[in-house]
């Protein structure tokens, strides 16, 4: 039944859309919109966030016939770091203007190569960029090379070597709970973006010390939702999609094509080790072709049906395991599918039409179902709520005893996931929370005990 609602979901959007909004693109509408609310950081060793007054999500989106122009500081809604690595960067506005085609086309030419920096955009309005963190080996001095406190490499900043470091286990230790960091300020993923302590298994503590979310929640039981754009124009999704190209067989994790070498040996670089391990640098990974549906092709792709795209599109996952724990190349890459023309601009310069977001209209096509999880149940000091998938708006949190009486309300961002109730000076007994939204409207009851 469960599979039946979602395809009669996708055959009602797809005769929506082509009846009613077929000029109005997913690339158009799916970017979460914010004139209003602020962000907030962590410093080291103070576990409450900081207001750092800069406008979350994006702030504009304009559209023209052939693109769309979003309008973002580049700053999450979920609070940013700390960076425990050592990082002296916080998140700073970009004042970025993306310009994305609203046509995606196939590349059938040379390959482009993902470069370092931006390559993509997440509905958020937070930059992507792809695997490498501009360290690698230089093999004249044996040693490291690029990146802070190395020196640089033969041929400068971005040059390829023949091993170049991999950003995601490498710098592990410098991602905040959301799975990010900045570069001189330009805060940006390199993987999938939700939680750290959400995986199955957690290989990064930081969120025990930082309260902070994500983007989306991984739920393995629906197909996750569209995430963002790369520089291309093909959109991103989340983990988990139709098992089947066509929409059919269930929901599966979307799984990546690329392996690790069984070799110890790297000719020209340093052999495998404890530092050094294997996944350390991104030419440890070979692409071994899967027909399996599920399986990602040479980019972390594949063309697919999808709640967006009821007629079928090229569409990027976020590759985990069976752990959830990100596995290369994690989001785009190592070479796009498909054209990129242009990236970012400094200016509009041709006429658009501004696109109001309004998350209380519509059918809702490509909302997930969102479910609710509260934890833990019983409780004492804290109370968790956390929404399972992508919220597209502000969601209404309130703590009520058994008369009906409200003790406790807060709000669960846009573009976040999850929000927390203190509950050490509330008495021992049953409490309601409620969870209200045009995408969510559900009450669960809690048992407070001290």
């Amino acid at each position: 039944m469960h599979q039946f609602n979602r395809l009669l979901i996708i055959a009602v959007c797809s005769l929506f859309a082509s009846n009613v909004f077929a000029q109005i693109e997913p690339a158009i509408t799916s970017w979460l919109q914010n004139t209003t609310e602020v962000g907030s950081y962590y410093m080291q060793g103070n576990s409450t966030a900081i207001s750092n007054n800069i406008l979350v999500n994006a702030q504009s989106v304009d559209y023209s016939n052939d693109w769309v122009y979003v309008t973002t500081n580049g700053i999450p809604s979920y609070p940013t770091g700390p960076f425990l690595d050592g990082n002296p960067s916080q998140a700073e506005s970009q004042s970025a203007i993306f310009k994305i085609p609203l046509v995606p086309s196939m590349n059938s030419g040379t390959l482009t190569a993902t470069t370092p920096g931006n390559i993509g955009v997440f509905i958020n309005g937070v930059a992507l960029f792809d695997w490498r963190d501009g360290v690698a080996w230089n093999p004249n001095t044996s040693s490291l090379c690029g990146g802070p406190g190395n020196p640089p490499c033969p041929g400068g900043m971005g040059a390829q070597m023949d091993w170049n470091r991999d950003a995601v286990p490498a710098e592990k230790e410098g991602f905040d709970c959301s799975k990010g960091h900045p570069a001189m300020g330009n805060y940006h993923h390199h993987q999938n973006p939700s939680a750290f302590k959400l995986d199955e298994e957690v290989v990064s503590t930081i969120c025990n010390l930082y309260d902070a979310d994500g983007l989306y929640a991984i739920d393995s039981t629906m197909h996750s939702p569209l995430i963002g754009f790369a520089y291309d124009g093909f959109p991103i999704y989340g983990a988990y999609g139709f098992t089947n190209t066509d929409g059919t067989g269930g929901i599966s994790r979307m799984k990546s094509s690329y392996q690790l070498s069984s070799s110890a040996t790297r000719l020209g670089g340093p052999d495998v080790d404890a530092t050094y391990f294997a996944g350390y640098f991104k030419e440890d990974y070979q692409y071994v072709a899967n027909a399996a549906s599920d399986y990602l092709d040479e980019h972390n792709g594949r063309f697919c049906v999808t709640p967006e795209y009821p007629e079928g599109t090229y569409a990027y996952f976020t590759s985990v395991d069976e752990n959830w724990n990100s596995t290369f190349p994690y989001v785009v890459g190592p070479t796009f599918y498909g054209n990129v023309v242009v990236t970012n601009v400094t200016s509009i310069s041709e006429a658009v039409t501004n696109y109001v977001s309004d998350q209380s209209t519509g059918l809702g096509c490509g909302l997930s179902e969102l479910s609710v999880s509260i934890f833990p149940n019983p409780a004492s000091d804290l109370i968790a709520i956390q929404i399972n998938g992508l919220i597209r708006e502000d969601a209404e949190i309130g703590l009520f005893d058994l008369t009906g009486k409200l003790i406790r309300s807060n709000t669960i961002k846009s573009g976040s996931t999850i929000s927390y109730i203190d509950t050490k000076v509330l008495k021992s007994g049953l409490y309601i929370v409620s969870i209200t939204s045009n995408e969510v409207n559900e009450r669960q009851t809690i048992v407070i005990q001290h």
